[in-house]
């Protein structure tokens, strides 16, 4: 939540020229309502398992893409174990919490699970989430540190781990 994934992803994607998703965007079009509205209306647990079944359903295709997942992806419905997978390149895209408060506080309208939170509870909130997540998010076969990089940067250290491989 607030390390990039999206925009980083739409460039990585268009550099590679292939697809990019967002796995919260598919969820929607699928869904036919918005994150918050699904939330708010059938809770967070059917969110989530909905989500994991979006989230298989695009990494059963034979197709290359660039995929953003949301923050909570890997850690429910053993989905994290999808990103161990052989044909899957997946990174973890570490933020600080000070540099993850900074983000979230001017998006909190388009995150429900933030929208009321305010200084020190947004950053418990970012806190506790990193601590649980935290095995789940190192499931991924790379980890890039974000902080104080711009998005071509990142951008070019992905793209340089890709032509190692």
């Amino acid at each position: 939540m607030g390390s990039g994934k999206s925009v980083i992803g739409h460039l990585l994607a268009k550099k590679a020229n292939i697809p990019f998703l967002d796995l919260d965007e598919y969820a929607q079009q699928k869904e036919g309502e918005s994150i918050s509205e699904i939330i708010k209306t059938k809770g967070e647990m059917y969110f989530r398992r909905q989500e994991s079944v979006y989230f298989n359903e695009l990494m059963d295709s034979k197709e290359a893409f660039v995929l953003s997942l949301g923050g909570g992806t890997p850690v429910y419905a053993g989905n994290h174990n999808r990103l161990k997978d052989g044909n899957v390149e997946s990174f973890y895209l570490k933020a600080s919490i000070p540099v993850l408060v900074e983000r979230l506080s001017s998006e909190k309208e388009h995150r429900p699970l933030i929208s009321s939170l305010e200084g020190i509870e947004l950053e418990e909130f970012i806190g506790k989430h990193l601590l649980e997540r935290q095995e789940f998010y190192f499931s991924a076969k790379h980890v890039i540190s974000v902080d104080a990089k711009s998005v071509e940067e990142i951008v070019g250290e992905i793209n340089s781990i890709l032509s190692a491989d």
